[in-house]
């Protein structure tokens, strides 16, 4: 995989759900919801089971060979 890609958030958090929309990766809420049920979403090179994770900037998520990072927007 290469470098991350940076994505600007506006607040200090953001749930993974929401970033995985924001950055991209999915399409919906729903596709959140299942993506990350089956395992298939890495933070900082961890499998993440809960949707509403708080992220940060500086986290690393990768999704399907995508890899995305959080940056202060």
């Amino acid at each position: 995989m290469s470098d991350p890609l940076d994505v600007p958030i506006q607040d200090d958090v953001i749930r993974l759900g929401q970033f995985l929309k924001l950055a991209n990766l999915i399409d919906s809420g729903a596709e959140a919801k299942t993506v990350i049920a089956e395992g298939l979403v890495r933070v900082n090179d961890e499998v993440e089971l809960r949707r509403g994770r708080q992220l940060h900037a500086g986290d690393v998520v990768a999704l399907a060979g995508h890899k995305v990072r959080v940056v202060s927007g």
